[in-house]
């Protein structure tokens, strides 16, 4: 099992209403195995890998305070696997709570998952770095399109 941040440690941010990680907590961590010369045998190509366990989550959560119902929140990677991101490094998952105002029991509207996809296609086109992608969404995921002028 990862070692998780000491609960109550972390502290969420928040950006024109969206949550961001505690960069402390939180910097991101890539997977060795995802490099700007293998993004179509890696990151470009169907399949997945990833195996966090419930504990994980439920340390990870404590880490940020988070206490609300799992339900409301997401265990995200900071720096997606479809961005080359480590798939079980704690340094790269955080429980990503949910919208302010959002209703609460109704799941998670997540509005980095559509970032994340774009990154992903223009890294894949060629159009953008997979390093600068990467140090996008870890810098700030709300500004990392217009950052790197996709948006």
């Amino acid at each position: 099992m990862q070692q998780q941040p000491a609960a109550g440690s972390c502290h969420y941010r928040y950006l024109r209403g969206e949550p961001l990680g505690d960069p402390k907590c939180t910097p991101g961590a890539v997977s060795p195995a995802v490099t700007q010369a293998n993004p179509k045998s890696t990151i470009c190509r169907r399949g997945g890998y990833t195996s966090v366990t419930g504990r994980e989550k439920r340390l990870n959560a404590a880490s940020y305070g988070f206490t609300r119902c799992m339900g409301d929140a997401e265990y995200d990677h900071l720096i997606s696997l479809q961005l080359g991101g480590d798939p079980n490094d704690y340094r790269n998952l955080w429980v990503e709570p949910a919208d302010p105002g959002h209703k609460k029991g109704s799941g998670v509207t997540d509005a980095k998952d559509p970032v994340e996809t774009k990154l992903h296609t223009t890294v894949c086109r060629g159009q953008v770095t997979l390093a600068a992608a990467q140090k996008a969404i870890v810098t700030d995921w709300t500004t990392a399109l217009s950052r790197l002028g996709l948006g």
